[in-house]
């Protein structure tokens, strides 16, 4: 897919006379309506192209969104167009069906390329909501129009409203159900509930008009939130899901002042895990932890992978006993699985210590009780 398509696509509707011709509509008056769109959309797909942090099958299915707002921008034109027209009344409520039943589909497409794993029946519904917009052409049952052309409401008029409200709380629900406990993630889910949400109040205020910017709303918001997923992707080490050490040094570097301590954790057995079960069991291992590690702290405090089995935990402003029950927990978690962890920190008393030395210490009160536990056990490191 490249950035092309788009302007092939309008080269096809500018030589379309026969369609466009007759409502006074041209593919460049579309371009001068829908032209913050196209840019967004263009930047988008460019965006997709050069990206090497995404999985290729979530890039094909935003890529798919990209084409499907396209479609919906150029329904909504045609539909409108033929409105202001009066004319073809048949074509104008199947396009109608199409812009209703598009909406429930779009949300379900940001669903399906956005969540992990996310299978195809998430579409079921959409579908659903799809079959009773096309039976209301002949029936009236979600819209109709009147004599005037005016747009009537049927017994479900409000099914469109409902179909996308559904699955719109279903995407803000998952992604706040999904996000770790970093408070920087809150922030663009709150954005996209907002965008949501006004696709959903403003049609009641602003009427039909909104119809014009709805597909706007739709690709800015996903593009503001694709930007935020590749910021995000390269802080993350790709693993643990936790913050990487490129993000650890830019953090430290952040306000370093109001470090109060670091806490330095290491797996103990990796390499007997790898060496023994393979590199499998010990990504599993790695994998365990960090769920134990996020679990343990609270959202503002941070949790790095800096190394293979290394982790660092950076606490902000808070008193020695938080530290400690932070360890605990950590102890106390990481006990419920099959795996081990030695634990050390560095409490900086208001003293004025760098963020480099608290590390050292940290580090060798960590590698002090690592010792002990493989004295305990009986082996050696």
């Amino acid at each position: 897919m490249q950035p092309l398509f788009f302007i092939c696509i309008m080269e096809e509707l500018a030589r379309d006379n026969d369609i466009f011709g007759g409502y006074g509509m041209s593919a460049s008056d579309y371009i001068y309506e829908n032209w913050i769109l196209i840019l967004v959309l263009l930047g988008f797909a460019v965006s997709l192209i050069s990206t090497v942090f995404m999985q290729k099958k979530t890039i094909r299915r935003l890529f798919a969104l990209i084409i499907q707002v396209f479609i919906l921008s150029v329904v909504v034109y045609i539909e409108f167009k033929i409105a202001d027209a009066n004319g073809d009344r048949m074509l104008r409520l199947i396009l109608m069906a199409i812009r209703y039943s598009s909406t429930p589909f779009l949300v379900a497409q940001i669903i399906y390329a956005v969540a992990k794993n996310q299978k195809w029946y998430v579409f079921i519904p959409a579908a659903l909501f799809a079959v009773l917009d096309f039976v209301s052409i002949p029936t009236g049952i979600v819209f109709a129009l009147d004599a005037e052309g005016e747009l009537v409401r049927g017994p479900l008029g409000m099914l469109p409203y409902f179909g996308a409200g559904m699955y719109c709380a279903y995407l803000i629900y998952f992604l706040i159900r999904h996000r770790s406990k970093q408070m920087t993630e809150i922030v663009p889910i709150f954005f996209f509930g907002f965008a949501f949400a006004s696709g959903l109040l403003l049609p009641f205020t602003l009427g039909r008009e909104y119809a014009h910017i709805f597909c706007a709303t739709i690709a800015v918001s996903m593009f503001v939130y694709y930007v935020f997923m590749i910021l995000q992707l390269t802080k993350r080490d790709s693993l643990t899901g936790l913050l990487n050490r490129q993000a650890y040094y830019s953090d430290i570097e952040n306000e370093p002042e109001t470090i109060t301590a670091l806490i330095s954790v290491d797996m103990n057995g990796l390499k007997t895990i790898n060496d023994n079960e393979g590199h499998n069991a010990g990504d599993l291992a790695l994998t365990t932890l960090a769920d134990c590690f996020l679990r343990a702290v609270k959202s503002k405090h941070r949790v790095y992978r800096v190394g293979g089995d290394e982790f660092i935990i950076v606490c902000r402003k808070v008193p020695e006993d938080t530290v400690s029950d932070i360890c605990a927990r950590i102890n106390q978690i990481v006990s419920e699985t099959r795996y081990s962890c030695s634990i050390g920190y560095c409490y900086s008393k208001g003293e004025g210590r760098s963020v480099d030395d608290m590390l050292k210490e940290s580090d060798k009160n960590m590698y002090s009780e690592k010792e002990q536990y493989y004295t305990k056990i009986g082996k050696a490191r």
